[in-house]
C-alpha cells in the first residue's frame, strides 16, 4: 500500500451573515459559486477523497455539496459536531481515527482552526510552503498537503504543503 497520504484542509465558503444561530447560517449566492469553483480546481489537482470529515453548521454542510458537486465526487462525508467548535489539535485527533486504507481525506470546517492547521503541519518542503499565513485563509480555500506514514501518526510539522488555492467564480 502507498504509504504517501493527502490531506485537503478547507475552510467553508462565504455565508450569509445572519440566521437564528451561527450553526444555522447558510452559504451565500457568492459562496456557492465559489465552493463549486473550488471544487473544480479540486479534481483539476486529482483529488479523491476516500473520506471527508465536515463541521454540523449548515454553512459548511453546504460547502461540501458544492465543492463535492464541482469536483464530481459522490461519497458521504462524515458529519462531525467537533469540527464546530474544535482546534487544529482536535481535527488531527479526528484525522487520526481514519482508516488506514484510505489515502485521501478531506476535511471542512472553519476559521481560524483551518488556517491554523494549515500552518501547524508545513514542515517547510512542499512547493506551496509559505503560502498560508496569518489572514491568507480566506472562504472557499484549501490546502493540499501531502503526508508519510499512517493517519493516526499525523503530527505538526509532518506534511508537505504541495497546493494552496482560493477558490473565486469569475477568476
Amino acid at each position: 500500500m502507498n504509504s504517501i497520504r493527502r490531506l485537503v484542509v478547507v475552510r467553508h465558503s462565504k455565508a450569509e451573515q445572519f440566521a437564528p444561530s451561527d450553526v444555522e447560517r447558510v452559504l451565500s449566492p457568492r459562496g456557492r459559486a465559489d465552493g463549486k469553483v473550488l471544487g473544480e480546481w479540486l479534481a483539476a489537482q486529482g483529488v479523491v477523497p476516500g473520506t471527508a470529515y465536515v463541521s454540523y453548521a449548515a454553512r459548511t454542510r453546504e460547502t461540501w455539496e458544492v465543492v463535492a458537486d464541482g469536483a464530481g465526487w459522490e461519497i458521504e462525508p462524515h458529519i462531525d459536531g467537533s469540527l464546530y467548535g474544535t482546534d487544529e489539535f482536535g481535527v488531527l485527533e479526528l484525522v487520526h481515527t481514519t482508516p488506514a486504507d484510505v489515502e485521501t481525506v478531506v476535511v471542512v470546517g472553519h476559521n481560524p482552526t483551518m488556517e491554523m492547521l494549515a500552518q501547524q503541519l508545513d514542515n517547510g518542503e512542499g512547493t506551496a510552503t509559505g503560502s498560508v499565513e496569518m489572514g491568507t485563509f480566506p472562504t472557499s480555500t484549501a490546502a493540499v498537503f501531502e503526508v508519510d506514514g499512517q493517519w493516526s501518526d499525523m503530527a505538526p510539522m509532518q506534511a508537505r504543503l504541495q497546493a494552496f488555492h482560493v477558490g473565486r467564480a469569475g477568476d
